[in-house]
């Protein structure tokens, strides 16, 4: 029993990072019908500038918030320099682009801080938690309490505010959405900054809870956040937020009961492989948020 509840309350908070990190990209999907890859290179920007900061000031809430306003700026300049420019140029190219972007800035990390391990040595002042014999740590703590906060606010901010509304009237024609007078570059702009934001804090925490910040800690990601918004069902956040979840409780339960027979990582496309088999559109319909 202990066992089960460890693995349960582990695999949540797995789950809850994963979909702070694919979050984003669902909603890009969601509103352009784009993969916008370059998304996970604003985790990795977000770790940087966090762990930056909190050298610094010594501050682990600066490095959250410095980190989120990194990647916001990034998603800003990314969505207004590279994708509004080939939007109407199908889906192939945007995904080409995002890909490159993302091995570039890779790259440019590697150049500026180096092709090694910095360690985050941040501890979040929060209560440990025993629950059912399994512990929390104040990072964990903290991961759970963020995606408390924003996955309710996301239905929130999609079913009950005009952002909301006028997402889901871009996504289902961006033509028409301008005709009666939404201004969509506003909303796309919108979009890129709340979902790079995320990213970025994703990054924050992931360099906390794991002590370590490196160049090449956005690519598992990249792969992870793309097979959760294929299962979750493509365009629909609620069902990227439930495929997390789920993606997050196989992977702890598999390796707490079976070991690791394979790559923890490999289980989440496995499980991908075998749910899509039964159901092919995903978990939850992709055009469901835009009714």
């Amino acid at each position: 029993m202990d066992l089960f509840a460890t693995s349960t309350v582990h695999g949540l908070v797995q789950g809850s990072l994963y979909a702070l990190i694919a979050l984003g990209p669902s909603l890009t999907y969601g509103l352009l019908r784009i993969l916008d890859v370059a998304n996970a290179s604003s985790l990795t920007l977000g770790a940087y500038v966090g762990l930056a900061t909190f050298d610094a000031t010594g501050q682990w809430w600066l490095a959250l918030a410095a980190g989120a306003v990194a990647g916001a700026i990034l998603g800003f300049l990314l969505q207004r320099l590279l994708y509004r420019p080939i939007l109407g140029r199908g889906p192939i190219v945007p995904l080409v682009a995002g890909i490159g972007v993302f091995i570039a800035a890779e790259e440019a990390f590697r150049l500026v801080f180096g092709p090694y391990n910095h360690s985050f040595p941040a501890t979040i002042p929060l209560p440990t938690f025993n629950i059912a014999g399994s512990q929390l740590k104040g990072a964990d703590t903290l991961i759970v309490l963020i995606g408390v906060t924003v996955f309710p606010a996301t239905w929130w901010l999609l079913r009950r505010t005009s952002l909301g509304l006028a997402w889901r009237a871009t996504s289902q024609d961006r033509e028409i959405a301008q005709a009666v007078g939404i201004n969509s570059g506003r909303v796309i702009a919108s979009i890129f900054l709340i979902g790079y934001a995320l990213a970025a804090i994703g990054g924050v925490l992931l360099g906390i809870t794991y002590n370590a910040v490196y160049p090449t800690m956005g690519d598992i990601p990249a792969y992870k956040m793309l097979s959760i918004i294929v299962l979750g069902g493509l365009g629909n956040p609620l069902g990227t937020i439930l495929a997390a979840m789920l993606i997050g409780l196989v992977e702890t339960f598999v390796v707490a009961y079976f070991g690791f027979i394979l790559p923890r990582d490999a289980i989440a496309f496995i499980a991908l492989i075998l749910i899509l088999l039964v159901r092919p559109q995903g978990l939850l319909p992709g055009d469901a948020v835009a009714q």
